[in-house]
């Protein structure tokens, strides 16, 4: 898992399907005046520089963001996500840098909302740190996402939005969602779950999400499943 870098894959089609869902979760929750709590299992680096050699290497984000950058007729929710991502660039007309989660949560969430947010990678820890530096009622820890979530629900506002975002690259992960998503309904089962899955030929991808709507649906809570699929540009 620690050789994982999400800076190869900043910004592409999976970025803008999540936080597109991501950006409308905290727009809609931040609606109520009470605060909430958004917890980040899997933070990442919180920004990232779309010239770094990581990102440069597939350039994934070309077929990503860089598809609705120039875009004048994009609806509404989508205008706004992108809106965000050129706020975060020093110059809005380049396309140069692209918000992790936190970074989006940070746009979004008020003074008195909090957040709490795991990273392990040893490289995009300080990273992260450097990031949420400057805002109040917000921790940043080296530590591992699934064993600290059992400490921080249910939250003081008993309001809360969690993000699993783990990078699926051992097999355990997708069992590690299942049980941290069945352990959390448990504890807080009115809080909002978010959970970033790949669509690949592996059977515990394909079988993920009919587990988590089968926890969903034993918690007498609703359940949205959003996928992306992509093919060959049209003509």
């Amino acid at each position: 898992m620690l050789a994982y870098r999400h800076a190869f894959h900043a910004g592409n089609h999976a970025d803008v399907l999540k936080h597109l869902v991501l950006t409308q979760v905290l727009r809609y929750m931040t609606q109520k005046d009470k605060p909430l709590t958004l917890i980040d299992t899997h933070a990442g680096a919180g920004g990232y520089g779309l010239d770094s050699n990581h990102a440069r290497k597939h350039a994934e984000y070309d077929d990503g963001i860089g598809r609705l950058w120039g875009r004048n007729d994009l609806p509404a929710g989508l205008a706004d996500y992108v809106s965000l991502v050129k706020s975060f660039n020093p110059d809005p007309a380049r396309l140069m840098r692209y918000p992790g989660s936190p970074t989006l949560a940070k746009m979004l969430l008020r003074a008195d909302d909090r957040m709490r947010l795991y990273e392990l990678h040893s490289t995009d820890f300080p990273l992260l740190q450097e990031t949420m530096a400057e805002r109040r009622e917000t921790a940043v820890m080296n530590r591992d996402g699934f064993g600290a979530l059992k400490a921080d629900l249910p939250p003081p506002s008993r309001r809360a939005v969690v993000l699993i975002d783990p990078s699926y690259e051992i097999k355990t992960d997708y069992g590690k969602v299942v049980a941290a998503i069945q352990d959390a309904l448990k504890r807080f089962p009115t809080g909002v779950y978010l959970v970033w899955y790949p669509i690949i030929a592996r059977p515990e991808a394909h079988d993920l999400p009919r587990r988590l709507r089968t926890l969903a649906q034993q918690a007498g809570r609703s359940w949205l499943n959003a996928t992306l699929h992509v093919g060959a540009a049209a003509d």
